[in-house]
């Protein structure tokens, strides 16, 4: 019996040094920190690796540091010009003091989802409806700020908003298709325009680079034509040069008998011509003496020819 009891108190001692133990010892991961409370009172953040804590006195608290993100549903919003508009966008978190996120806040999603949703009035508020539809970069900047702000006091850092849908009134939608469709039909026209331009512009350089080819060869077959009367009336002016200096070698050549002779055919044929007039050069005389003396040297000579 006494044997049995120690047993049954060993079993008990053992179990409560592991559960001291359990209790004792925490192991926290690098993405991880560990606030403790001692008797309720705050510590310090501890980890990563092994943390000891004294058992039913020390509790510790995991807070996690990495990145998160929370989806704010979607908010019905009124923009600065009366404008009825719905938007949902999604926020990124994380954990930058955990002491701060453990001790100031108790539900930071609940906390951060509100806080969101009056942001997005807020900013919303401020901006027309066009500025909205068109500036969402800049709405994300604005909310991002905003948020990080409230958040900053929580130990928790907002990296990022993005807006995810922005929904307008039916009747802004109706005129924005309207607008999209004059849009487009302006495109078309003017892309319609642009073609029908570089066309004319095709054919113009086209017609250019032809008169350009025409000219060439018309100027072209012009010097080629003018090169060609000047040679040959080079030619024509050498060969009469050539005829008139013949002509001037022969007549150097011709006596005063051959120039007799000839003026006496020439008379010979204006006897024969029908014509009743005659005009009669005034060397008719020196002619005429010239043949007598011709006529009497030539019956000089005739008898002493013939006695021989």
């Amino acid at each position: 019996m006494t044997v049995s009891a120690a047993l049954i108190a060993l079993i008990v001692v053992i179990l409560l040094f592991v559960l001291f133990l359990a209790k004792a010892i925490r192991i926290v991961p690098e993405y991880q920190r560990l606030v403790v409370f001692r008797l309720g009172r705050l510590l310090s953040a501890k980890g990563p690796g092994l943390v000891l804590l004294i058992p039913f006195v020390d509790r510790g608290v995991s807070v996690d540091l990495r990145e998160f993100y929370l989806e704010i549903p979607r908010q019905d919003s009124i923009t600065k010009d009366n404008a009825p508009i719905s938007i949902d966008f999604v926020m990124f978190y994380k954990v930058l003091d955990p002491t701060d996120s453990v001790v100031q806040v108790g539900n930071f999603a609940g906390a951060a989802l509100n806080i969101a949703a009056t942001t997005l009035r807020a900013v919303v508020g401020d901006i027309p409806l066009d500025d909205v539809l068109a500036k969402r970069d800049e709405i994300n900047q604005i909310l991002r700020a905003k948020l990080d702000e409230v958040t900053e006091r929580w130990g928790v850092k907002v990296t990022n908003v993005e807006i995810r849908e922005i929904i307008p009134p039916a009747s802004v939608q109706e005129a924005m298709t309207r607008q999209m469709s004059a849009e487009r039909t302006r495109r078309a026209v003017v892309t319609e325009a642009d073609g029908q331009k570089a066309a004319a512009i095709t054919v113009a350089e086209g017609n250019k680079e032809s008169a350009i080819l025409n000219a060439e060869g018309s100027k072209q077959s012009a010097i080629l034509t003018a090169e060609g009367e000047r040679q040959a009336a080079i030619l024509r002016a050498e060969g009469f040069a050539l005829a008139l200096k013949t002509i001037n070698e022969q007549a150097m050549g011709a006596d005063a008998k051959t120039m007799k002779l000839q003026y006496l055919e020439t008379l010979k044929a204006m006897g024969v011509s029908p014509s009743s007039k005659i005009v009669v050069p005034m060397e008719l005389a020196s002619l005429v003496s010239g043949f007598t003396a011709v006529a009497e040297a030539a019956s000089a000579n005739g008898p002493s020819d013939q006695g021989a």
